[in-house]
């Protein structure tokens, strides 16, 4: 990414998000309807374009016994997933949805396009 413009994402730390797509997107039941599981940001990383979802691609690592860790074993972990992999859960709406950023006495806030609802 460019050093140039600094990226603005509509997703923070706290967010609830649905991943659209890979392993953990959501899947249709007999019925047809899709069954939406929203998921917490932990960590935004701009400059990598990323972020770290609560229960989302987990890896498996090895580790050795060390002073530190004295059973060693394998440690299971979450790691970050491109941004463009996520949207943000509209609760009123309960779907998925995309943002708009507005001004609102002077404050830039978010607002979710679905609903119109002010996102905190």
């Amino acid at each position: 990414m460019s050093n140039r413009f600094k990226a603005k994402f509509n997703i923070k730390k706290g967010d609830l998000v649905i991943v659209i797509s890979g392993a953990s997107k959501p899947r249709k039941d007999d019925n047809g309807k899709v069954q939406y599981k929203p998921r917490s940001v932990k960590e935004v990383y701009p400059d990598q374009e990323k972020v770290l979802v609560e229960g989302v691609n987990i890896r498996t690592k090895h580790t050795k016994p060390s002073a530190r860790d004295t059973k060693g074993g394998i440690v299971k972990k979450e790691a970050p997933i491109h941004i463009s992999n996520v949207m943000l859960w509209d609760a009123k709406a309960g779907t998925p949805t995309k943002v708009k950023r507005s001004r609102e006495n002077g404050k830039l806030v978010r607002v979710a396009k679905k609903s119109g609802e002010i996102i905190k």
